[in-house]
């Protein structure tokens, strides 16, 4: 082991290094660590000297990392969130925390968990903050890498999302899909059968991140495929082009029950064996050294069986 290497490094170079690559920018990383910006840059060029790499590159105002700078980011996450465990052991009082919290979640998400998101921050310090992004903006690798806390997303049981031995899943709400559709639509009145499904066209959702769901690959082998209209961003789009088309949406029960862009619209049962699905809560094992993040953990899931009536 290279200890004349390593008593050069200090948490204060992981620290900033973290930040780094969580806001690409010296200025917002400076805000971060109540420092100033050129106490950041100093910090930052005695790391490229460290460790042989440029680390990251300026693009405007946006700081873009290497390759090495990225890979070595999980790393750094998991030595930060040990040290804070050792550092903060014992009993979290959220009235007294001056930290930021942070999720990612689908804006279809979003509908359902807004109670317990609401509650979540009036149980924190007035110094403490909840952030809330988008799946888009805060993706697997940015749990991975310790740029975002936890993740609530809705998948297939049946269907690993992802294969990283990193993060872990545990389904939190329990859910059924079901069929949503304009009730100008001539199936309204009707039993919605497998081949009145498939006739239809349909609503999709993008996803770069989640694989096929099961229910469509399961659809597809015994049934057939099907014909899918319009792709489009989130599950509120979906819900206002059923208001304006005859075309079907397959959705989250849960989600069609919570959201306002889903009132008017009519339920129907799936015609075809789906699978099991849930809302469930994604974290990186490491973040887990870490107090507030087992206090927040275990809120979430408390909340979660609050809104579900379990005991």
């Amino acid at each position: 082991m290279d200890y004349l290497t390593l008593s050069r490094i200090s948490l204060k170079h992981l620290t900033v290094l973290h930040m780094l690559l969580t806001t690409h920018s010296v200025t917002q990383a400076a805000e971060q660590l109540c420092v100033t910006p050129s106490s950041v840059s100093k910090t930052l060029s005695q790391l490229r000297d460290i460790l042989k790499d440029e680390l990251f590159y300026r693009d405007g105002t946006h700081l873009v990392p290497t390759p090495f700078a990225l890979n070595i980011g999980p790393s750094i996450h998991g030595i930060l969130s040990s040290m804070n465990g050792l550092l903060y052991q014992g009993s979290f009082d959220p009235a007294q925390y001056q930290g930021c919290f942070s999720l990612a979640m689908r804006e279809s998400t979003f509908e359902i968990f807004a109670p317990i998101l609401q509650s979540l921050s009036t149980q924190i310090g007035d110094s403490a903050q909840l952030h809330v992004y988008a799946k888009e903006q805060m993706n697997f690798d940015s749990l991975v890498r310790g740029q975002v806390d936890f993740m609530l997303l809705p998948h297939d049981i049946s269907q690993p999302p992802t294969s990283n031995k990193d993060l872990v899943w545990q389904a939190i709400l329990e859910d059924e899909m079901i069929c949503l559709m304009g009730n100008q639509n001539s199936l309204v009145n009707k039993a919605l059968s497998i081949s009145a499904y498939l006739s239809a066209r349909h609503l999709g959702i993008h996803d770069k991140d989640l694989s096929q769901p099961y229910f469509e690959q399961n659809l597809t082998q015994h049934h057939a495929k099907r014909n899918v209209a319009m792709t489009v961003a989130d599950f509120g789009s979906a819900a206002v082009m059923c208001h304006h088309s005859d075309y079907l949406f397959t959705c989250s029960k849960l989600w069609a029950n919570a959201a306002l862009q889903a009132k008017g619209l009519v339920q129907k049962p799936l015609p075809f064996e789906y699978g099991q699905v849930a809302y469930s809560l994604v974290w990186n094992k490491a973040s887990l050294n870490d107090p507030a993040l087992q206090w927040l953990q275990q809120q979430l899931f408390n909340a979660s069986n609050t809104l579900v009536g379990k005991p």
